[in-house]
């Protein structure tokens, strides 16, 4: 693809991963955002020596136009609404519950078919680095952080390969510190900066999660 900055979101992960590997993170965790950081989030564990957990969060979209983001809901329940969005549209909060019910049930449904009814990794008092495959509205990204301070995380990091300008000034003043390698303009869509950015499907999520859980056994005992 013409402008793509990435080959696929494996080269994303292992880009990203060199540029934080002089990092020096408190005991860091590498949580990622399923499906699509999945991927990239596996090189960066790998190269921190750091473990790998998935972080579950599911955007909430505008009914009729999923693709735009009114807000987006993580682990336990924790919400982040895009009040311009709503407000614009002018979307009631009966719409909104229905929704947010709806893509509760999915999150849940995946965290038993990712985690395979094993403990998610401790987090509390921990350096909670997100990654995602990129950030377009960071409505989900932003979730993910608040839901992580909510489960005790002493730091969090946002790390992703590339992301709006925007989204990445709005999630600093959220985060401890935003990691994002590039951000061109203008920005339309995560996808559009990668060659292959095919649907990463659930058994490819279970399949690195699985492989890194057995490579890595130590690094995801309980704390």
């Amino acid at each position: 693809m013409e402008g793509a900055l990435f080959r696929d979101r494996i080269e994303a992960g292992q880009m990203l991963a060199d540029r934080m590997r002089e990092q020096r993170y408190e005991d860091p965790v590498i949580l990622a955002l399923v499906r699509g950081g999945v991927p990239v989030a596996s090189q960066v564990a790998e190269n921190l020596g750091a473990p790998l957990d998935c972080w579950l969060v599911r955007k909430l979209g505008v009914p009729g136009q999923e693709e735009l983001a009114m807000g987006a809901i993580a682990e336990g329940g924790f919400r982040v609404m895009n009040d311009e969005i709503v407000q614009l549209l002018q979307i009631y909060p009966d719409v909104i519950e229905d929704v947010a019910r709806k893509e509760l049930a999915e999150l849940n449904r995946r965290a038993e078919i990712y985690r395979s009814h094993r403990e998610p990794v401790q987090i509390a008092g921990r350096t909670a680095i997100l990654v995602d495959d990129g950030l377009a509205t960071g409505a989900s990204m932003r979730a993910a952080v608040q839901s992580a301070y909510a489960k005790g995380a002493a730091k969090c990091v946002v790390a992703v390969p590339v992301g709006a300008g925007e989204s990445c000034e709005l999630l600093r003043h959220e985060a401890d510190e935003v990691i994002c390698l590039f951000t061109p303009e203008p920005f339309a869509s995560v996808g559009q900066w990668y060659e292959r950015f095919d649907q990463t499907s659930d058994e490819e999520v279970r399949s690195l999660l699985g492989r890194f859980r057995q490579d890595h056994p130590a690094g995801h005992s309980a704390r």
